[in-house]
């Protein structure tokens, strides 16, 4: 299941940066970078989570 939360954030992630390269009003690009770093966020916990767990 991790796999697969870290795939969906990766994939998140690509999504919100192409959105605010494209983005003109502020409003929603504060809000897509915000989103971003959530993301960004929750795949470094979730990258971390699995790295413990291989040792």
């Amino acid at each position: 299941m991790q796999d697969q939360d870290m795939a969906v954030a990766r994939l998140n992630i690509e999504h919100f940066r192409k959105r605010m390269a494209e983005e003109t009003d502020d409003t929603r690009l504060a809000t897509l970078r915000q989103l971003l770093e959530e993301e960004e966020e929750k795949l470094a916990k979730l990258e971390q989570q699995q790295h413990k767990g291989k040792h």
